[in-house]
């Protein structure tokens, strides 16, 4: 099977419970030589998803029947600075996978593919948990294109040649084999500031939001568990969360407790939604999955064992 983004934070993690399970990985990175990790000797191949030539000539020659795509650019500020750039990459990118997957030369039968989306393609909600089945809003140029990437695999499903499962997943955070390389976000952001590697967290608001993370390698092992439900004609959708919510300066507090020291906080003026979190409990009783390593203390320690990004 192939595994795009293998390289990366949660594909590093997703490669190693995959080989874990038995499968055979093959990962796809777009750095020449590969920097995915390779337990029990798993391949790298060099690639793009935006590749449509490179990509389907990986899977025919290896004759791949089914994909974990994990190649996305994920940046919601990011994002509105760059939509164009973000549809590209994760629009046409999933595009450009279904159509490998469907073109010849792969292995005999239909297709099967998991995906790795957003929580934030239901929007702001009205501060219970989203489900499953809760209408789309999403807001930001990052969550619309995870909405469109849903929406094509949906429709590709349908024709009856792939089954598909999406993995809606809530802050993904922590640390399993690759450090979370992305500073802006809030658990290295506020270990950063608790090591005094820059000067304070800057909070929006009074810093009571609530929000919902999940340990990227409950991810990773939600994305195993996923494949098994993966059937022909079918697209399954799971919210893949903690079930627990934290507010922000719950996470300030943690960080404090674990470093033994005070994590100077600026707030400045802005509202954020008073809560966001997601209902996980049809995973739960579909494919068994529990979240694991997901309690904030454990994401905090492990995510400062790992080693923090450059500011």
């Amino acid at each position: 099977m192939l595994v795009t983004g293998a390289d990366g934070y949660l594909g590093t993690s997703v490669v190693r419970r995959l080989r874990e399970a038995g499968h055979e990985v093959l990962g796809l990175t777009r750095r020449p030589g590969g920097g995915v990790h390779r337990p029990d000797g798993a391949r790298a191949v060099h690639g793009d998803v935006r590749d449509a030539e490179r990509l389907s000539a990986v899977v025919r020659e290896a004759r791949i029947d089914t994909v974990c795509h994990l190649a996305a650019l994920t940046r919601t500020a990011e994002s509105r600075r760059d939509p164009l750039g973000y549809f590209t990459t994760n629009v046409q990118g999933t595009v450009n996978v279904l159509s490998a997957l469907a073109g010849p030369g792969r292995a005999a039968g239909h297709a099967r593919l998991v995906f790795v989306s957003t929580c934030a393609v239901y929007g702001p909600g009205d501060g219970t948990p989203a489900r499953e089945d809760d209408p789309l809003g999403p807001d930001t140029p990052y969550a619309a294109s995870k909405r469109a990437a849903e929406e094509v695999i949906g429709f590709r499903a349908g024709t009856g040649g792939l089954g598909a499962v999406t993995l809606r997943c809530v802050n993904i955070a922590g640390a399993d084999g690759c450090p979370d390389p992305d500073p802006t976000r809030l658990v290295p952001r506020t270990l950063l500031a608790a090591t005094g590697r820059v000067p304070a967290l800057t909070v929006t608001g009074d810093g009571s939001s609530v929000r919902e993370f999940v340990h990227v390698d409950d991810v990773a092992r939600a994305c195993a568990a996923a494949l098994d439900a993966c059937r022909a004609g079918e697209h399954a959708v799971f919210n893949v969360g903690s079930g627990t919510g934290v507010a922000v300066l719950d996470v300030v507090s943690a960080a404090e407790e674990l470093t033994g020291r005070t994590v100077p906080v600026v707030h400045r003026e802005g509202t954020e939604p008073a809560v966001l979190r997601a209902d996980s409990g049809r995973i739960r009783d579909r494919l068994g999955w529990r979240p694991r390593r997901s309690a904030i203390r454990r994401i905090l320690s492990d995510t400062l064992a790992a080693g923090l990004p450059e500011p």
